[in-house]
Formats: C-alpha cells, structure tokens, sequence
C-alpha cells in the first residue's frame, strides 16, 4: 500500500480537445441529431418525485435508532443524493425548462438541492460550463486536481483517501485554483439551503439532517456511483481524456455515463445520449469505454501508475471567457 505512482505531473498536451471537431463531423454527416437537443420534459417531473422521496425519508428516519440512520443513509440516501446532483448537472445545461428560461433552472436547481444539505448547485452551473468549454484548461477547468493533489496522493492508501473525501476535494478545489466573486444566485442557494436545514433540524431533530449530511458525503465518496469522478476524465489509456460507461448505474444517474456523448453534445439531455451512440455508432463503437464504476476505482486505486496527476492538460490561449 506504500508504493508511490510514478507519474510526478499532468499529462500536457498542445492539441484542442477532440469534441468540438467531433461533434462538427457527427453533425454535418447526421443533421437529426439536432432534434434530441432541448428540455426533456420528464426531467422535473423525476426531480420532484426524488426530492419528495428524500423528504418522506427525512420523517422516517427521525424515530429509528443511529445504527438503522447510518444504513439506511449508506444504502439508499447516499444513491439518491449523488443521484440528485446528478440533476442538477442535468439542469445546469438548460434541460429541464430550455435555454429560453435559464432563470427557471437555476431555481428549480436549488430546489434539487435542498435534500442534499450542501449548498452548491449555484456554484457548480457557473464551473460546470467553464469545465465543458476549456476542458483540461490550465487554471480555469475545476475539474483537474491540484497540484497538491497530485503529489500528495500518491499511494495506494493515500489515493484510497483522497477518493473517501472527494467531496471536500471538490468544494475547496475552485477555491484554490478559480476562486470567482460571490453571485447574488449563490447567496440565494445559500441562504434557502441554511434555512430548509435549520427548519428540518427544529420540525424532525438531528437524525434526519445527519441522514442528509452524510448521505450527500458518502454517495460522493467510495461508493459504487462515485466511480463516475474517476471514469470520466482520468487517463486510463494514453491519448484519451474522455470515457463513456455503458453500464446498468446510468439508469439512476441519468445517462452521465454517456460522457464522450455528453461532451459532444451538452444540450442534449441524458436521456437522449444513448440515440447519440445509437445514430453516430462509428464514432463511438472504437473509443475505449467502461461496463464498471466499482471496477473503475479498484483499478484506480490499486494501479501504481495512476493517480490523481492521470489526467489531460492544457495551457489555454488568447480570450478566455468563463462564466
């Protein structure tokens, strides 16, 4: 458990990422795929109904003993919550009400996010973008770990951690690297969260919010799901940034693991990724692809050539336009 990776840097590259040109090509050769893009109307229907799921979980959980809170909030709470930010990078690309009422989405964003206890999803729309648009980008993309990250996870164990307590990684991670001025969205995401939880905290006690807390901390830890961080972007393969995972787990996390598909095309909602696949199949039947998330942080975690510095970089030039 002590062997170090031998990787000491990010993989740097001079070359734009593959899925703008990707996606000109698919484009010019199948025009139809125009028609999957837009809101996918079942989308808020299924977030309503998992946000009222959580909220009848909250009462149940009040009178069961702290053994029965921690597995019911690791077995089922943990997959709704990484689940329900699942929906809100849904929503952060306009699929729940379209991109002519972008305001519509950013509420109905933090609404999702009230069963998830951490004020974020006013926050991961403005850095979510930047991460499409400059993928890999020196500085601008979030989404690439630290350089303390990647020096200080190094081992087998260490790495074990880091993939424990992804969450924190991710919340401070924006500060560090693209620290952004306050939003006036961010500070209504804060404020509605704070006061939801103080008001579940006085109507129901400590155990629901607990149930919350670490169910939001535990889905986006080691957990099966959580696979999802690593499989996405990190350099398994020389050459390839981006991993597509056509596994049975999509069905709970709406189609993210179509994600050489979603980079593709963001403004088409998960739904619609696998008729990507399914009308472009030549351009995605030779990608490497994955059938396992769990698989996917055994290998992470147990290969000493991976670590948190696997993953593409590049130095972005002239205007950089972020959110």
């Amino acid at each position: 458990m002590g062997n170090r990776v031998a990787r000491e840097d990010f993989e740097w590259v001079y070359t734009d990422q593959p899925h703008a040109d990707r996606r000109k090509e698919i484009m010019a050769k199948y025009p139809e795929i125009k028609s999957l893009m837009g809101p996918d109307p079942r989308l808020k229907w299924i977030v309503c109904t998992m946000v009222a799921i959580q909220f009848l979980a909250f009462y149940l959980v009040k009178d069961l003993s702290w053994k029965w809170v921690m597995f019911w909030t690791y077995v089922f709470g943990s997959c709704i919550n990484h689940s329900m930010t699942l929906a809100i990078h849904e929503i952060s690309h306009n699929t729940a009400f379209g991109n002519n009422r972008a305001r519509w989405n950013r509420l109905f964003a933090i609404f999702a996010n009230l069963p998830i206890g951490l004020p974020y999803s006013a926050s991961f729309k403005r850095y979510h973008l930047d991460h499409h648009r400059y993928l890999g980008g020196d500085g601008v993309d979030v989404d690439i770990p630290s350089d303390f990250e990647g020096w200080f996870f190094c081992t087998r164990l260490r790495k074990l951690f880091w993939i424990m307590f992804q969450p924190l990684f991710y919340a401070i991670r924006p500060l560090c690297i693209n620290p952004k001025p306050i939003s006036q969205l961010e500070l209504l995401n804060v404020a509605i969260q704070l006061t939801f939880n103080a008001v579940l905290y006085w109507a129901w006690g400590a155990k629901p919010l607990v149930y919350m807390m670490m169910g939001s901390m535990l889905g986006m830890g080691l957990h099966p799901i959580s696979g999802h961080f690593i499989a996405e972007h990190y350099m398994f393969l020389k050459g390839h940034e981006t991993y597509s995972y056509y596994g049975s787990l999509n069905l709970l996390t709406f189609n993210v693991g179509y994600h050489n598909e979603h980079h593709d095309f963001p403004s088409i909602p998960g739904r619609r990724l696998p008729m990507v696949k399914e009308i472009a199949a030549e351009y995605y039947r030779d990608l490497p692809c994955y059938t396992s998330w769990v698989k996917v942080l055994y290998d992470f975690i147990m290969d000493d050539e991976l670590s948190p510095y696997s993953r593409v970089k590049r130095r972005l030039t002239g205007e950089v336009k972020q959110e």
